[in-house]
């Protein structure tokens, strides 16, 4: 694989006092592959985050609806990793709600937020979480609501203190806007890979605004997957597989982006860290873009 000497650009500073590597691990894969997936066998999801620690991940995304049956990605995270190593930094989300069938396609409204975040609190063991989305619009589509309300409600518990940063996921860039003007938006969680590029806008906003932007599905996922096919050429340059070309792309679109993938096997744990060191050619970089279709 084509590497060089990690850099200050590996790197970004979140809200300002939290720096962080820019290829961090998402929670989601721990309790099962998927939110309506059998659940995975609770020891390999503790010792993943361990090696994910290991191997020098400081920002783990989770939520308190990532679980299936009695697996739950907080409490594997609070068992593999508490006492927490200084400097490791936790996300969360708050607003969805889960159905009777277990997937998370209600929405809380401002006056439940306080329970959520008082609840992840207690199952991560900590006394003020790092970071804190409010996701919004549950499984539906992007935009179109206000959030003003919800964002206020968790604006309140900062100043309270319980949570250090705010954030937002699945929004539009009006309501990444109305969230900006009622407390700072240190980092936006959106649906962005190489083949679904439909928040170029946002993330430009992002860049502008030194507001870190965490894509969702960042190895495809959701309704348009990435084709393997299209990253082949690329990855044999570099004796790198087609994931790992995936995420270096996201790792060279914009500095403020933060890749999370998630795994419950030690060994994608591996591969996909592995792609932090790989560093792809101006010509990579336009074979990718030409060969893709945005939006």
């Amino acid at each position: 694989m084509t590497t060089d000497t990690p850099t200050s650009a590996d790197t970004f500073l979140l809200g300002g006092d939290l720096r962080i590597n820019r290829l961090g691990f998402g929670a989601m894969r721990l309790a099962a592959n998927s939110l309506h997936g059998p659940p995975r066998d609770p020891a390999t999801g503790i010792a993943v985050l361990r090696r994910a620690v290991e191997l020098g991940v400081d920002h783990i995304d989770t939520a308190g609806f990532y679980g299936r049956g009695t697996v739950h990605a907080h409490e594997l995270i609070r068992e593999a990793l508490a006492p927490y190593p200084a400097g490791l930094v936790i996300a969360t989300k708050v607003g969805p709600l889960r159905d009777a069938t277990g997937m998370p396609s209600g929405e809380a409204t401002a006056d439940q937020l306080r329970g959520l975040v008082e609840e992840d609190l207690r199952r991560l063991g900590l006394d003020r979480l790092d970071l804190v989305y409010l996701r919004v619009g549950g499984l539906g589509p992007v935009g179109g609501t206000s959030i003003a309300r919800r964002f206020e409600a968790l604006a309140a518990l900062r100043a309270e203190g319980l949570i250090r940063h705010l954030g937002v996921s699945n929004v539009d860039p009006a309501q990444y806007a109305e969230a900006s003007a009622i407390a700072p938006v240190v980092a936006v969680q959106n649906h962005f890979h190489l083949q679904y590029r439909d928040d170029t806008e946002l993330l430009a906003r992002c860049a502008e605004t030194g507001t870190g932007y965490v894509p969702f599905f960042p190895l495809g996922g959701g309704t348009r997957p990435i084709d393997p096919e299209r990253y082949r050429r690329v990855a044999a340059r570099h004796g790198a597989t087609p994931a790992q070309v995936a995420l270096a792309w996201l790792l060279a679109v914009s500095p403020v982006l933060l890749a999370i993938p998630g795994t419950g096997s030690p060994e994608h744990l591996a591969e996909n860290m592995a792609a932090a060191n790989l560093r792809l050619t101006a010509q990579d970089l336009t074979d990718l873009t030409e060969s893709n279709v945005t939006g």
